[in-house]
């Protein structure tokens, strides 16, 4: 009989024990990310009666994080790859920690909005930096385990973001949100000290700097352009010069790529039809869910009246199905392909949003409401290819290229939610002010376009009261009837999105050595 022991040698057993460290401390600080979005939009009407905000700072207060995040990632990804995953991780961590501390410690609202862009600069390089470690410490189905745990914390952050900062704001005034946010960075910090494993690609050629400003510059300009516009006017200068000035280094952004020895973002990979498909995933996804993680909690507690943890409450309907549909959906695609299968989600997604504007005019009573249904049909709709598109993402990209793999990515994924979130508070603007009645010269039209940003902002009071021939009954009716009608339009552009995911997505996945042999193939063409 044989004498041997199914036990782990004492450094093999040390080794697991630092990889499930480090795992445990990148889930920890991944789930922050997702709560400082989330979370954060409970926040903004507390920021803004607490600080005395304009409607144009209170809307930069999420836009500033979601637009940092999407447009450095990318750049954190190179980072990751070049100068070491687990020193871009630790550096990120350490400046969440920062940053969460000087927002607790704020005292005007443009300051915030100054920390909030930091803070998603901070989140880029945790995210890169993190999720870049976990595809050196893991092969094989315990990569595939190690992502899928990165998911749920993600999920998780989603879920239960909105009723912890009601919860923390209730307690503790809204730097409860960001003195938690601190403590969870600081904890992750110190677990990642010790167990992430500093790793990096030899083969790396440092940061594209042109690339990475002319993106960065060209997301930038076109978020301000965007969310300036309802404040200033579309033919206001500077909204003008903003747009263009977006389109123009957009342009130079392509050219830079198409000619740079290393770039950023390999355009070529958008010759390929499945890869269109993945980056269209997120797209959709950020028109029937994301924008509402923002929209909705400014409704319920600036509309509606509610208080934070009520709101927080409502959230839960929307989000908690992204702690179970995308097992589901994992499942589901062993006998099902991916196109139908994120395809059906997006229609049961466009499907919830069609029932929401219907129920929005409804009396709303406490946390159970009319929206219930729809909430949870929308959540349960999108977290299906929530739950497929990371593994999707995989035969894109080759593996040695971690970092620039989740650049590229979540680049798609968090640039599409803060340009998307601009673009819906412009349109939903533009609505309101068409629902309302003319004041025939008795307020300029700089005070009324304030008053509707301040409306759309999460501060019914403040817009009745700067024009008071506007009631907040008038407000209130213009701004329901107007949001019914913009989520009908994001029903149909949900659909549309469907559309182009079954048409991109209808073959069978690739494996992973298919995807490298036609990255060669088409290397060695060029």
């Amino acid at each position: 009989m044989s004498t041997k022991t199914s036990r782990l040698p004492p450094r093999a057993g040390a080794s697991l024990r630092r990889r499930l460290l480090g795992l445990f401390s990148v889930c920890l600080a991944a789930v922050l990310l997702p709560m400082s979005f989330s979370g954060g939009a409970v926040a903004t009407p507390a920021i803004g009666a607490a600080l005395h905000g304009s409607a144009l700072e209170m809307r930069w207060i999420t836009s500033a994080f979601m637009l940092a995040f999407g447009g450095c990632l990318m750049a954190a990804g190179a980072c990751a790859d070049a100068f070491g995953r687990k020193r871009i991780f630790l550096l990120g961590v350490g400046c969440l920690l920062l940053t969460s501390l000087a927002l607790a410690m704020s005292r005007t609202a443009l300051s915030v909005d100054w920390l909030r862009a930091l803070q998603g600069v901070a989140a880029a390089a945790t995210l890169a930096g993190g999720g870049a470690s976990l595809a050196q410490d893991f092969d094989g189905y315990a990569r595939a385990r190690a992502y899928g745990l990165l998911g749920t914390t993600f999920g998780a952050g989603l879920a239960f973001g909105p009723l912890l900062a009601g919860t923390l704001i209730a307690r503790f005034g809204w730097q409860g949100v960001f003195i938690a946010t601190a403590v969870v960075a600081a904890l992750a910090l110190g677990i990642g000290i010790c167990s992430v494993r500093e790793s990096r690609d030899a083969a790396a050629a440092g940061l594209d700097w042109p690339g990475t400003l002319s993106f960065t510059g060209a997301l930038s300009c076109f978020t301000y352009g965007v969310i300036q516009a309802p404040a200033l006017g579309t033919t206001a200068p500077e909204v003008i010069v903003a747009l263009a000035l977006a389109g123009v280094l957009a342009f130079a952004f392509v050219v830079i790529e198409r000619r740079v020895a290393h770039p950023m973002l390999d355009l070529s990979l958008f010759r390929y039809v499945r890869f269109i498909g993945v980056q269209m995933l997120p797209i959709a996804t950020c028109c029937c869910y994301i924008v509402l993680l923002v929209l909705l909690p400014l409704r319920f507690i600036g509309v509606h009246g509610d208080n934070e943890v009520v709101a927080g409450l409502r959230m839960m309907a929307l989000s908690l199905p992204v702690l179970v549909m995308p097992f589901i959906a994992t499942q589901l695609a062993r006998r099902m392909p991916a196109g139908v299968l994120c395809s059906t989600g997006l229609v049961l997604a466009a499907a919830g949003l069609a029932w929401l504007a219907r129920a929005a005019s409804s009396p709303e009573a406490g946390a159970l409401s009319p929206s219930l249904w729809p909430m949870l049909l929308i959540g349960a709709g999108s977290a299906i290819p929530w739950g497929l598109m990371d593994g999707l993402s995989v035969n894109v990209v080759p593996t040695d290229r971690a970092g620039m793999a989740m650049g590229i990515f979540n680049t798609t994924r968090v640039a599409s939610e803060g340009v998307a979130l601009a673009i819906v508070g412009a349109v939903l603007i533009a609505m309101i002010s068409a629902q309302l009645p003319d004041l025939h010269g008795t307020v300029t039209p700089d005070v009324a376009r304030a008053a509707v940003n301040r409306l759309v902002a999460g501060d019914l009071h403040g817009a009745a009261t700067s024009v008071p021939a506007w009631s907040e009954a008038a407000l209130r009716s213009a701004y329901e009837r107007a949001f019914a009608t913009l989520l009908d339009g994001l029903a149909i552009v949900t659909l549309l999105c469907a559309a182009v995911v079954l048409a991109c997505l209808s073959g069978k996945p690739r494996t992973h050595a298919a995807a490298l042999d036609e990255s060669s193939a088409d290397t060695a063409l060029r």
